[in-house]
């Protein structure tokens, strides 16, 4: 039986944990021997293993993820928003079993102390086919995860403007070459999970003698499936009448990454072209912490809070009429795949890997990229859609086409397999 073992930071806190669990278990359910490792374990579920087995480790990972938080703030401009790891912490993992006797090792997002460029060139030691799922554009830039139009990782890095010291030597190039230096030292392919971040990776100075295979990432289909939109809408406490619009929070005005700017004045502007009809709309938003700080919406807007639950998320992307995404970057983002899958079209900007999900006018909307109005258009559009039901069939059906989880399990073990036997020729 096929033997992988999956590395990552964290178990299932954020967008990459979810995609390596998800992963994980489509993987088993196709007969894979497959086992996750984090580094920092937050929950309780036995199935995941971690590297620090006792109190003084978990207590000392812990203290390097805030540490480099810490630390950041004297290298990184103070209103930089843009998430940017550096390499001063990490730790060894080639001696634990689970590692040494996998056939596969596969890591995701291994930042905030984990792997660090010396501990990964240290993997090369086991001699074993590595895969790296890229959930953002770290690992092929010198330090930053979000690149926005920035090109210098094509080059080397170095002159980064979100440092208070660049240059052509500053500590973004000297990332690079740290990286670099690992980079020649452990072979590995690389999985991309959208046409974008392999487009992406193939420009970068640090990737031109990885193998980029686009495998994009998967989802419980069975947790995140379609419902009556009607009852949907009364278990949820919604108005049937009502067209509900829902989105992921968006943390304040000035936070570059998710758009919020864009959101606001787009829903601005739906409110002045529907006008009397205006009361016939209703804005739900769920990721809030809390209600302070959250911006003014024009429509009136519940606030759902954070949801840890995927059945309860999925009923909540399952009563809404559609999903609205005004981020600016993203790689394959989960809300978009996940509510596709809960039949619900999605309204976002042609950015990233979104358009690996989303087709135009089929079962959602792409505006053009940082146009209010153009995402305004979007939302009058699907408001107006004539046959909804046929969207939501379609917005279901291209997530069991392209990212269920058996799809994508077996794409993930054709490039296991092909990697081995590829070892196995070279021997």
């Amino acid at each position: 039986m096929l033997k992988v073992v999956h590395l990552n930071t964290y178990d299932g806190n954020g967008g990459a944990g979810r995609a390596c669990m998800r992963l994980n278990r489509a993987l088993l359910s196709q007969n894979v021997d497959s086992k996750v490792i984090v580094h920092y374990k937050f929950g309780k579920n036995p199935q995941i293993g971690t590297f620090n087995k006792n109190p003084v480790q978990k207590a000392y990972a812990a203290a390097t993820i805030i540490l480099e938080r810490i630390l950041a703030k004297r290298y990184l401009k103070p209103l930089s928003r843009t998430p940017f790891s550096f390499t001063w912490f990490g730790r060894s993992v080639i001696r634990y079993s689970e590692v040494k006797n996998a056939d596969i090792i596969h890591l995701h997002w291994i930042n905030h102390g984990f792997l660090d460029p010396k501990h990964i060139a240290q993997i090369a030691k086991l001699n074993k086919p590595v895969v790296w799922t890229f959930h953002d554009s770290n690992a092929f830039t010198g330090g930053c995860h979000v690149r926005y139009a920035c090109d210098h990782y094509m080059r080397e890095c170095g002159n980064c403007p979100l440092l208070i010291h660049e240059g052509d030597h500053d500590i973004s190039h000297k990332i690079w070459q740290q990286k670099r230096k690992a980079y020649d030292v452990l072979d590995f392919a690389v999985a991309a999970p959208s046409s974008w971040m392999q487009a992406s990776v193939k420009n970068s100075s640090l990737m031109l003698e990885k193998a980029v295979n686009h495998i994009p990432n998967t989802l419980e289909t069975d947790i995140f499936k379609p419902a009556d939109k009607r009852r949907a809408k009364q278990k949820a406490g919604l108005p049937t009448d009502k067209f509900i619009f829902l989105s992921g929070f968006m943390p304040s005005r000035k936070d570059l990454h998710k758009g919020t700017q864009y959101l606001l004045d787009s829903l601005e502007l739906l409110k002045q072209r529907l006008g009397v009809d205006a009361n016939q709309v209703e804005l739900v938003i769920f990721g809030n912490r809390g209600t302070e700080g959250v911006p003014d919406f024009p429509f009136k807007t519940s606030f759902l809070g954070t949801i840890n639950n995927d059945e309860l998320l999925a009923q909540c992307y399952a009563a809404a009429d559609a999903f609205l995404i005004p981020s600016l970057e993203d790689n394959l983002p989960y809300t978009v795949m996940e509510s596709l899958s809960c039949g619900t079209p999605v309204i976002a900007f042609t950015t990233g890997g979104i358009p690996d999900m989303v087709q135009h006018e089929y079962n959602g909307y792409l505006a053009t990229y940082k146009s209010a109005e153009s995402f305004t258009d979007g939302m009058e559009w699907i408001i107006k859609y004539p046959n909804q039901e046929l969207i939501q069939q379609q917005a279901r059906q291209t997530i069991m086409d392209k990212f269920s989880e058996e799809v994508i399990a077996r794409k993930h073990i054709r490039l296991y397999q092909g990697l081995l036997q590829k070892e196995d020729a070279d021997v």
